[in-house]
């Protein structure tokens, strides 16, 4: 054969590819691959030690008798297939838990062979997603799952509360409660954040729930100092699990409630002048503490607190999680005949809560096995909504003065005014000094009693701004005294 007849290496690996590979972009332009007949996609680019699809492409080329290409060559394919690609249609990456076709929602097992779970209206099933319906991307953090076992009459769901040592029967449906909405692609859910004495066992039970949706290999982590090393923590799994936490800054706070409410991360691209990339992420978190001080009330709203307690008899570790991985299939198997039969149950949805899509699925809980999970929610809102004002003492200042406030009355004034006003107050007749951190300016407070004000209207307490011709103004409305069942509203 001639020297002109030979194809160039580049054409030959690019045929090659384009035969065995499908290769798409998502929605922020990356290009992935997917291997014929296979759910797991690879981004083209990654120049990862193991599983990167420039390791695949060439074991494939070797093994087939195709030949040994140089790293010129594969660039030079891999440059021409991305730019193919860019011209196919947009189809989404998923980590762990995807929505699929005709309303039902498929489960990762982090298999080799692709077996995933796919809950739908009247069951479940294990099965290898179709490529064009689900596309799984994996990171080193996805962990394996076992097959979960079929018919298990609930008794999964026992096993699991059994090694935990949660305090109380509303803390344990809590518990099952974001389990579930962790199967679910766009449910937003609270994080928990385990609590209890030392040696209550919280790191342990920390792991036990994590590990039913990420398998053995999932682990608790500790906080990052940082919120760039948090969401890219974050974007590379499911369940974020932080361990430990025993002080939290406004930053971590803020960046917790976006990954709980979902958010967007833009940064420059690398090796670029003026490309950007785009990360979105909302992902199930879980925290552990014995008691992380002050809690935000923007984040209080968005926290599951569960409580544990010491166990009365101590196990080994070996003991205790040789159990744990001989029960953890029935355990999967039990929660997604749950999840089946709680997504069938029509509920009300609570529109008083923030959390309005994980309050619906504690409804639907409660109509499915009559647990008590919603109130079990509110309860635990309340007693975060007690912690928010313990350790804030300008809205113990400002629920001081609206015990004074005729019921219906809206007393107004500037927020400079209103800012002396509790200033007098809080200092009172022997003029203590102010602590750390109250509002200098009326600007500052304004600001701060925006904050405050789910945790004030909990107890009754309405916060309201306007405008007049003569300038801006803050309002304070205190409610009639209510019923038990109206408080629990807020």
């Amino acid at each position: 054969m001639s020297e002109d007849d030979k194809n160039p290496a580049r054409e030959v690996i690019t045929d090659y590819a384009q035969s065995h590979f499908r290769y798409f972009r998502t929605a922020d332009g990356t290009v992935y691959a997917q291997k014929n007949g296979h759910p797991v996609a690879r981004p083209i680019r990654s120049q990862g030690t193991s599983g990167s699809h420039r390791q695949e492409l060439m074991v494939g080329l070797f093994k087939d008798g195709i030949g040994v290409f140089n790293g010129t060559a594969l660039k030079e394919a891999l440059d021409l297939i991305e730019a193919l690609a860019m011209t196919e249609d947009v189809q989404a990456v998923h980590i762990r838990v995807a929505p699929g076709f005709d309303g039902a929602t498929w489960l990762d097992l982090g298999r080799s062979d692709g077996q995933s779970v796919r809950i739908h209206p009247t069951g479940w099933d294990i099965a290898v997603p179709d490529p064009r319906e689900v596309c799984w991307r994996r990171t080193q953090l996805t962990g394996e799952l076992p097959l979960p076992t079929k018919d298990t009459d609930g008794k999964g769901i026992d096993l699991l509360l059994r090694l935990c040592n949660f305090a109380t029967a509303e803390t344990e449906c809590l518990a099952i409660a974001w389990l579930i909405g962790c199967l679910g692609p766009s449910v937003p859910v609270p994080a928990p954040f385990l609590t209890g004495p030392q040696g209550a066992g919280k790191s342990t039970g920390g792991r036990m729930l994590v590990r039913v949706i990420e398998g053995m290999s999932g682990d608790l982590r500790r906080a990052p100092k940082d919120e760039e090393n948090l969401i890219t923590a974050v974007a590379a799994g499911w369940v974020t699990a932080l361990d430990n936490l025993s002080h939290m800054t406004p930053e971590l706070s803020d960046a917790m409630c976006c990954i709980v409410t979902g958010a967007e991360n833009v940064k420059r691209a690398l090796f670029t002048d003026g490309d950007v990339f785009r990360a979105r992420y909302r992902r199930p978190l879980l925290l552990t503490g014995i008691d992380v001080g002050v809690i935000r009330p923007d984040l209080a709203e968005r926290l599951l607190p569960l409580r544990l307690e010491r166990p009365k008899v101590r196990r080994t570790e070996a003991e205790l999680w040789a159990e744990y991985a001989e029960v953890l299939p029935v355990v999967l198997g039990s929660l997604l005949d749950l999840t089946v039969k709680v997504r069938a149950v029509e509920a009300e949805t609570p529109t008083d809560l923030r959390m309005a899509d994980f309050a619906h699925l504690c409804a639907q809980l409660d109509a499915a096995t009559g647990l008590g999970a919603l109130t079990a929610y509110r309860a635990s809102l309340d007693d975060l909504n007690d912690d928010v004002i313990e350790g804030d003492l300008l809205a113990q200042t400002v629920l001081r003065h609206a015990a004074d406030i005729e019921p219906g009355a809206a007393p107004r004034m500037t927020s400079t005014e209103w800012l002396h006003c509790l200033t007098r107050l809080y200092t009172g007749e022997d003029f203590r000094p102010l602590p750390k951190g109250w509002p200098t300016t009326g600007k500052v407070l304004s600001d701060r009693l925006k904050r405050l004000q789910p945790t004030l209207a909990a107890r009754g307490v309405l916060i309201d701004s306007g405008r007049t011709k003569d300038g801006r103004y803050l309002e304070m409305t205190r409610l009639a005294a209510q019923t038990p069942h109206e408080q629990q509203a807020f």
